[in-house]
């Protein structure tokens, strides 16, 4: 992408509501664009691929790796797509902007790239038969079910080739993919592939280095997913020892407003239970001062029905994405009356 090219998509990034007024601004009206509506029942693999009519979009990868000497990683690869107006046209008549996030963490380093693409000229987008995904030379592709992925990304700093082999089905977030956001009724639809085996090659500034180890996608579309009085969000996705799962999330009120609170408990049998608004509790226990800002890098986490009550960490605590809209994502280890390793993401920290 050359110069104007940048400075387009930047200008035409903050005339779209849903990326102008960063995380709050999905809590932005959405005139004109779908809105998720319970009872309809998720597609595929058509819902594998973009929804145009829908304000904002994202695929999202987090994987927890380790060497041959047990040293541990994280990486994300993640394209958004956001929605000027509803619907697709050829060309720069299109009303579709694409972003691209990636990022590779380790104990001591945190390494984050951004791209940015206009739709319609094939420098980004989603195709469904074969599935891929792609803005510049990023690329995640693969089988048109997602059972096998590869991709790949890069930044000044680090790259990463990876392949993901599912070992298990799909995960249908909420109520069979309907995902409610607040008490007012917001709504995304979401699902979760939670369950690949990793194996591939990262590349730092000290070299090369083999991995394997566990990753988590998320695909999720709306136009309003949040209410106008939340600000953002910590987001949780943690993989127990037990093969239990937890995805769990607080949405964050303005103001002092109590958080909205849920998530999915996916059980080692393969067993997904909606957990009920609030059962999933998330309290901060240690901050940490990143990129000028306090922010909560140690979490107890509990889940009464499920027996949970954890201590979530951070890998790095400065795994903080310096992207076009900041926030912080990097792996997390779990400790407590559970252990294993997970993913946790947190915006809107001013």
């Amino acid at each position: 992408m050359n110069v104007r090219e940048v400075l387009i998509c930047l200008q035409l990034l903050a005339a779209s509501p849903a990326f102008a007024q960063g995380y709050a601004g999905l809590g932005t009206q959405a005139d004109g664009f779908a809105i998720p509506q319970p009872g309809t029942p998720l597609k595929f693999p058509q819902d594998h691929g973009p929804h145009p009519d829908f304000r904002i979009e994202w695929w999202y990868l987090t994987a927890n790796l380790q060497d041959a000497n047990g040293q541990d990683y994280g990486i994300q690869w993640t394209l958004f797509r956001s929605a000027l107006a509803p619907g697709e046209a050829e060309g720069w008549q299109s009303p579709q902007i694409w972003m691209g996030h990636a990022g590779l963490t380790s104990s001591k380093a945190h390494y984050s790239a951004e791209r940015l693409a206009r739709g319609g000229i094939g420098q980004a987008g989603v195709s469904i038969a074969p599935f891929e995904a792609w803005i510049d030379d990023w690329h995640m592709a693969g089988a048109s079910d997602l059972s096998q992925l590869d991709l790949s990304a890069r930044g000044d700093e680090f790259s990463y080739h990876l392949s993901a082999t599912a070992q298990g089905p799909l995960v249908l977030q909420g109520e069979r993919g309907y995902s409610v956001k607040s008490p007012e009724g917001q709504a995304s639809y979401y699902y979760s592939q939670p369950s690949y085996q990793m194996q591939g090659s990262l590349t730092l500034p000290s070299g090369t280095v083999a991995v394997t180890g566990q990753g988590w996608l998320d695909r999720e579309w709306s136009s309003q997913p949040l209410s106008e009085d939340q600000s953002g969000w910590d987001w949780f996705s943690l993989r127990f020892d037990s093969g239990d799962k937890l995805m769990g999330f607080v949405l964050r009120g303005a103001n002092g407003v109590e958080g909205f609170r849920s998530g999915t408990w996916i059980s080692a049998t393969g067993v997904v239970t909606p957990l009920a608004p609030g059962a999933f509790q998330a309290e901060p226990l240690e901050l940490a001062k990143v990129a000028g800002r306090q922010l909560p890098t140690q979490w107890a986490v509990t889940l009464k029905e499920q027996g949970v009550s954890v201590i979530v960490e951070a890998l790095n605590t400065q795994s903080w994405m310096e992207t076009s809209f900041a926030y912080w994502e990097g792996p997390v280890t779990v400790t407590g009356s559970h252990t294993g390793s997970g993913y946790l993401e947190m915006t809107g920290y001013e």
